[in-house]
């Protein structure tokens, strides 16, 4: 028996016409898939940037009470940076200061008291502590901070804690515990153990300011 052949039917033009428009349409939903992966890839790119450089903003930067601190680092040196506003040349200008240790490990120092200073202040030393040069560091930066706060920074081996508070003092002196106490109206023990004046010296700074931050 003779098999019967099949033709195949002919495409009319509109149906071919139907055949491209729709082979267009399905190309451009595919493109447009593509496209809006493409940019949503992206904005999941560029979110994350984001996250992470406001995570390490946030890791360079901290307070510590009230106090604002930022990490900045100068060769092998990791310093801890703030600022008090002064006067220069009659405008009012961030004046900056470089600690070497962590405020907020400083912490652990104990601290006796509250800051209470007058317009002048005396800083005696029963010691040489120039502990490899952190001496000269920790002493010049405490100086520098109370001299452009208006005060008058002296020394007097003679000078004694005033009773009546009428000017500041402080006596620098080996201990057996880094700590800091108050012992008069405005007057401090600063007790340093192995060499550790420029923890005991920049703990007393930090509270300096706060109370400075507290009377902006």
């Amino acid at each position: 028996m003779a098999k019967k052949k099949i033709t195949k039917k002919k495409k009319t033009k509109k149906e071919l016409q139907e055949e491209k428009r729709i082979q267009k349409k399905e190309q451009i939903k595919s493109e447009n898939r593509i496209l809006r992966n493409l940019f949503l890839g992206v904005g999941i790119i560029i979110i994350l940037c984001i996250i992470v450089i406001f995570f390490i903003n946030q890791a360079k930067n901290f307070e510590y009470e009230g106090v604002k601190f930022k990490i900045v680092k100068e060769g092998n040196l990791i310093l801890y940076q703030t600022s008090i506003p002064v006067i220069y040349q009659g405008k009012e200008v961030p004046y900056n200061f470089y600690l070497r240790n962590d405020p907020r490990k400083l912490s652990k120092i104990p601290f006796e008291g509250d800051i209470n200073l007058a317009e002048i202040l005396v800083i005696n030393s029963t010691e040489d502590f120039n502990c490899d040069g952190d001496g000269i560091i920790a002493v010049a930066n405490l100086l520098n901070l109370y001299k452009i706060s208006g005060i008058e920074v002296i020394k007097d081996d003679t000078a004694m804690c005033d009773p009546e508070g009428k000017y500041a003092f402080i006596q620098m002196q080996a201990g057996n515990e880094t700590s800091i106490e108050k012992f008069g109206p405005a007057c401090f023990n600063i007790n340093i153990k192995n060499c550790e004046v420029l923890k005991a010296l920049e703990r007393l700074m930090i509270e300096s300011f706060i109370e400075m931050n507290k009377l902006l």
